[in-house]
């Protein structure tokens, strides 16, 4: 199909790179992947108060001046209008993205609407109900499709429950060689594992509740490793007092927000991954599809979320009951204890991401699942 009669699919998303978070990322591998196939166009909020059109590696992203934030939501008064304004065929909105419920709701913009689900909002019942539940029951009734990682996602969301039947399950991929190890990262490697001869566990995430980084620190004093926690949040200065309450100060690192080069160097020099997560809003774990692509074993959380689907416990790494301290500590010590498992663990981790969660094979799922809603009769 050539550019000049491909569909026109406008992406809103939240934010989008170089701003940090899973949907940012996740937002960029679709975007980028299918400028081949499809005439995307991305809109998002901006983190200043100018709106700022550029191409980011070939994709047009429009980012919408934010007058202020409240919390993690940017306010944007033009939204709206450029919503309207950048016409497309589908509209892929990523949820969740309060700005962008609003907007389509004050805008009505034209085309089918497609809506992707990237986790569940966890909110205080009475704030989700008066002010959020009402735009996203809108927007769930509206769309010709909703889009999760898993079917896990399907399963267990109560707001999804009366829509099941417009849910489709496309995974999430990337590049397994994004984090390969070259030899120019091979020497930080080294001086990393330098740095201290336990074996290395590593957390890459938001510092924020429901990561469950708490229960983290508190399954380390009985496991014979060291952890560097990679990421920034508003609980950073708290766990960090933790870490030295439970006398483990000398065997975590907060390492903050790390560059892609030193990001790299921790999962090719980690020896296992942990993904603690103790709530829903932990969806899918892109980070682990991360780690398994490095051929690191995962241990994660049994969530009812897509993200012990991920990892499949006893193939790729092990899973265990959210929140509780001495099962991690269980599971850790026994990967760090067992290099042989963690080889083959990682092994077969690898060879779960090139098979499951491909760019090709998603590129294609969401291609022709535009072409099928375009087809749908009004």
């Amino acid at each position: 199909m050539s550019r000049s009669t491909s569909l026109r699919v406008l992406h809103v998303g939240k934010f989008y790179p170089p701003a940090r978070g899973g949907m940012e990322k996740v937002l960029q591998v679709l975007a980028e992947a299918e400028r081949t196939e499809v005439d995307n166009h991305v809109l998002v909020a901006n983190e200043g108060r100018a709106t700022v059109h550029e191409a980011v590696n070939g994709v047009p992203v429009t980012r919408v001046g934010a007058w202020t934030r409240v919390g993690a939501v940017a306010l944007c008064p033009t939204f709206p209008w450029w919503m309207r304004k950048l016409d497309a065929d589908v509209m892929v909105v990523h949820e969740p993205n309060p700005i962008a419920l609003v907007a389509h709701f004050l805008s009505q913009p034209r085309g089918r609407v497609v809506f992707w689900i990237h986790a569940e909002v966890v909110r205080p019942a009475w704030r989700y109900k008066l002010f959020y539940r009402p735009f996203l029951r809108r927007m769930l009734t509206l769309a010709d499709r909703i889009v999760v990682a898993s079917p896990q996602v399907a399963q267990f969301a109560s707001e999804l429950q009366p829509f099941r039947s417009k849910c489709v399950v496309i995974p999430y991929a990337q590049d397994p060689d994004q984090h390969a190890l070259t030899p120019a990262i091979a020497p930080r490697v080294e001086a990393i594992r330098a740095e201290d001869p336990r074996p290395m566990v590593l957390f890459v995430g938001r510092l924020v509740t429901y990561k469950g980084v708490d229960v983290l620190l508190r399954a380390l004093p009985g496991v014979n490793g060291r952890a560097v926690i990679v990421g920034d949040g508003p609980l950073r200065a708290e766990l960090e007092a933790q870490a030295r309450e439970l006398g483990i100060a000398d065997r975590v690192r907060f390492a903050g927000n790390a560059s892609s080069q030193e990001l790299t160097a921790l999962y090719n020099a980690c020896d296992v991954f942990v993904l603690p997560s103790v709530t829903r809003a932990e969806a899918f774990g892109m980070v682990q599809i991360e780690a398994m692509s490095c051929r690191k074993p995962v241990i994660c959380t049994d969530l009812p979320s897509g993200v012990p689907w991920v990892n499949q416990h006893g193939v790729t790494g092990l899973v265990v009951p959210p929140g509780e301290p001495a099962a991690l500590a269980q599971a850790l010590t026994a990967l760090l204890d067992d290099p042989s498992t963690r080889d083959r663990m990682g092994d077969a981790g690898r060879q779960r991401v090139e098979a499951a969660f491909s760019i090709r094979r998603m590129v294609e799922q969401t291609t022709g699942l535009y072409r099928t809603v375009v087809e749908l009769p009004i």
